[in-house]
Order: C-alpha cells, then sequence, then structure tokens
C-alpha cells in the first residue's frame, strides 16, 4: 500500500476496463480453457468508459485494481495496465489456487482496504460483487458498459476462476 492518504477508487478489470469479450469462447461448452483464456487477456482492447472513470478517479483519488484473475497474471496484468495508460496503482488478485465466488473474494478484499483508508467507490460490472459491497456498506458504480458474458458470470460466481 502506497503512503498516500487519499481515499481509494477500486476497479475491477474483466468488463470494467477490458473488454474480455474475445476470449468468451474459450468458457463455453464442458471443456474450458483456462490456460488459453488468460493468455489472451494481454490482447484485451481497453474499454473507453471504464479507463475515462479511472482517469477521472485519479484527480481526487488513489486507482487500486481489484480482479479475479488468478496470481499467475499479474505480470501481464501489470503490462496491460501500463500500455492504456493507466496510473499506477496496488493490484490485487485472487490467490492461484482459490476457488470461492468473486462476491466474497473481493469483499473481503475490499473490507481490509477499507479497515486501512476510505474506499471511496468500487467500479465493478459483476452484479453479485455489486451486490455483497453495497450490502457492506461500500458505494458502487456498476459496469454496465460491456456485453454480459454467461460464461464469465458462471466463471466468476460457480467455479471462483476469475
Amino acid at each position: 500500500m502506497s503512503d498516500d492518504t487519499r481515499p481509494l477508487a477500486v476497479f475491477d478489470l474483466d468488463g470494467t476496463l477490458a473488454d474480455s469479450g474475445h476470449r468468451q469462447h474459450f468458457l463455453e461448452g464442458s471443456r474450458r480453457n483456462w490456460d488459453a483464456f488468460f493468455a489472451a487477456a494481454p490482447h484485451d482492447p481497453p474499454l473507453e468508459e471504464g479507463v475515462s472513470l479511472v482517469l477521472a478517479s485519479v484527480q481526487e483519488c488513489e486507482v487500486v485494481y481489484l480482479t479475479g484473475r488468478p496470481e499467475r497474471c499479474r505480470r501481464d496484468t501489470l503490462a496491460w495496465l501500463d500500455r492504456q495508460g493507466l496510473p499506477r496503482g496496488g493490484l490485487h488478485m485472487r490467490g492461484n489456487a482459490d476457488r470461492r465466488p468473486a462476491r466474497r473474494t473481493k469483499l473481503e478484499i475490499l473490507e481490509r482496504l477499507g479497515r486501512e483508508r476510505e474506499v471511496r467507490v468500487l467500479v465493478d460490472d459483476d452484479e453479485l460483487v455489486c451486490d455483497a459491497a453495497e450490502r457492506a456498506g461500500f458505494t458502487v458504480v456498476r459496469a454496465r458498459w460491456a456485453a454480459p458474458s454467461p460464461s464469465l458470470k458462471d466463471a466468476q460466481e460457480r467455479q471462483g476462476r476469475t
């Protein structure tokens, strides 16, 4: 965590800042190819609405990123954020073996962040994550600017994969 004392603006990646639509086909059917799904992440185009919100938020907040991507994707994820010109900030990722639903893993991290600093806002596309965060008292912006993916929703909730 930085020594910055500004409030935190917490941003999800897939479906919020990164358009993962081109790699959804790896999650369809009974034989999901997780390695290929995550290997394609560096090629995600940015979602302009989310990027604009990050750039506006950095004026008053320290930006941090909260993703369900596994820790093994850290290097590629940091490189993607740099290529998009997004501000550097903490990157909170799922443990490689953590298969809990995103609504649990993300809320746990949000609550930890909230004990250390004010969390001004969470921006996420996962409705269950947003619902859980709101119930816990966090302010939420629901990222509804990307096409929803039933395969990704299943991965986030039932399989604890992203």
